[in-house]
């Protein structure tokens, strides 16, 4: 089963704002993470999955962020100001700048995002002091210090999380995740003891032959994979890794196709690469004598990827069929969204057929083997395999309506509309003199500027929070700052898949947001985008 093209998770991606499958689950069971992009779970054939962004990928969360966060503020037409989501500092509880509509003056050179009520800006100043936020998982709770730690983070080696890497065809890099190893050790069990009906004369040896077929079978699953991958690069669609597994493997494409024809060939070559092989296998098992081990792998290996093929052409997600299906209906109709609808229902009644159509066509021997005896070990074995596909086939149908509905709504996520009104302040400025100027202007956020006014570093929000209100005439704000690399400017029209991919590319949990002219427009929390991502997802489509 493969799961590409538009279909994939986003990419999980350690390095996500946040993890959009994670922010789709939260859509799903609140009023409303969303995801696999079409999230596309394993099977015998491997399945593909875009990331999308994780895409089909939410803005990462800023670990631990401060508790007494208020929510985003919406924007309300006819008013000036800003349209952020909430700061905390200490205090105990939230302090409105400005009961009145009336807007503050700003601070020359503060930014002026687009305006919510002044009522939903918080005093930077007066807000609870919880443990403060971590920039990186690995921190410890203690007050953030500055820059440096986030150095010390992007300077560790990334963790793929996919397992053994054993190559990078095409570029690609291909891992084999540990679940595989007990498919493999299955395999050699199983065809070790069909084996020994055929060829009782190889003894002890037929588990070595049995464990090369498992290899060999596993290599057809790479060829698969590697069909969709090459077709991908070719549509130029960027692809983050292959990866085999528990019933297959899947490639992990991180964009959707642009078209719903690019989206029928993608999904097809897989199936139609394993026919081939399917093919190669049979000319070769004439080529060689019937009964001897070349002839009975040859076989297998045959059979095998006929299986991959027909099961993986079956019209309902996660399936290659069904990314088919939707592309069909994509085609017709004119609308991506009611593709996937269509193909994840179709996918969802085919979980269903496979639960309790499987075991009873291995009890009544229409698959081949010998009618078998309800009750019996067998029937318990097939329920169980049933049910594990079931499960695959319902979870990835469902993953990929999530990931469909996260990319309706990536266009509302606009960096202009979710940045915190900031005020420039200079290195050695006092952090308490730095709120008052602040909350004087309905301002959100503090740009560290030099004597010229250009930005330098952007004062986190949890080390605001992890300095007690009595030492803040003490502290200046440099020392409580994140300098500012060229990935943390954000142009305020970057909106979308974009803006996600940006964030994605330097994770941070502040970025200095600027107009095209480079001229300040204010500071943009990883935290804001996350919650603006959850609301979004939990509005109907």
């Amino acid at each position: 089963m493969d799961e590409s093209g538009g279909s994939g998770r986003p990419q999980s991606d350690e390095h996500a704002p946040a993890q959009a499958e994670h922010a789709s689950d939260q859509a799903e069971t609140e009023p409303g993470r969303t995801a696999g992009a079409s999230g596309h779970a394993e099977t015998t054939s491997g399945r593909t999955a875009s990331a999308s962004g994780q895409a089909e990928s939410a803005p990462r969360r800023a670990e631990s962020a401060p508790s007494s966060a208020p929510r985003p503020a919406t924007e309300r037409p006819g008013a000036e100001g800003d349209a952020h989501a909430g700061a905390t500092g200490e205090g105990g509880t939230q302090v409105e700048v400005d009961g009145s509509d009336a807007e503050p003056e700003p601070t020359p050179g503060a930014a002026r995002p687009e305006s919510a009520d002044p009522a939903d800006r918080p005093n930077l100043s007066k807000a609870p002091a919880p443990t403060p936020a971590r920039a990186h998982a690995h921190h410890t709770g203690e007050p953030l210090k500055g820059a440096k730690e986030d150095k010390e983070d992007k300077d560790e080696p990334k963790n793929p999380g996919g397992g053994l890497l054993m190559g990078r065809p095409f570029g690609v890099p291909v891992y084999v995740a540990p679940s595989w190893f007990l498919v493999a050790a299955l395999i050699t069990w199983v065809f070790g003891g069909q084996l020994d009906r055929v060829l009782p004369e190889l003894g002890s040896a037929r588990y070595l032959v049995s464990l090369f077929f498992a290899v060999a079978f596993y290599a057809s699953v790479l060829v698969h994979e590697l069909a969709h991958t090459v077709a991908a690069l070719r549509f130029k669609l960027p692809v983050r890794r292959i990866q085999l597994q528990f019933f297959g493997g899947v490639s992990e494409i991180e964009k959707e196709s642009e078209t719903p024809g690019r989206e029928f060939v993608l999904a097809f070559v897989g199936p139609l690469l394993s026919l081939v092989l399917a093919g190669v296998f049979y000319v070769g098992m004439r080529a060689v004598e019937p009964g001897t081990v070349p002839g009975v792998l040859l076989a297998g290996l045959m059979i095998s990827n006929l299986i991959v093929a027909a099961f993986n052409l079956l019209p309902g997600l996660p399936l290659d069929g069904g990314r088919m299906l939707r592309a069909v209906v994509w085609k017709i109709t004119g609308k991506p969204m009611s593709g996937t609808i269509a193909a994840a229902w179709v996918g969802r009644a085919l979980a269903i057929s496979v639960l309790i159509g499987l075991p009873l066509l291995n009890q009544s021997g229409a698959l081949g083997g010998e009618t078998q005896d309800i009750g019996g070990m067998d029937t318990v074995t097939d329920a169980l395999l049933a049910a594990i596909l079931a499960a695959i086939i319902w979870t990835g149908a469902g993953n990929s309506l999530r990931m469909a509905r996260l990319r309706e709504h990536l266009p509302e996520l606009r960096a202009r509309a979710l940045t915190r009104r900031a005020v420039p302040v200079e290195t050695d400025t006092p952090l308490s003199e730095a709120l008052r100027r602040a909350n004087a202007a309905g301002a959100r956020a503090l740009v560290v500027v030099d004597a010229d006014g250009d930005p330098l570093s952007v004062v986190r929000e949890a080390a605001i929070v992890g300095v007690p209100e009595h030492r803040r005439p003490w502290v200046t704000v440099s020392g409580l700052a994140q300098d500012i690399t060229e990935g943390m400017r954000v142009p305020a029209e970057l909106a979308g898949e974009d803006l996600l991919d940006r964030l994605r590319a330097t994770p941070a949990t502040e970025y200095l947001v600027v107009e095209t002219s480079g001229e300040i427009y204010g500071v943009l929390s990883a935290a804001d985008v996350e919650r603006a991502f959850v609301n979004a997802m939990a509005r109907p489509s």
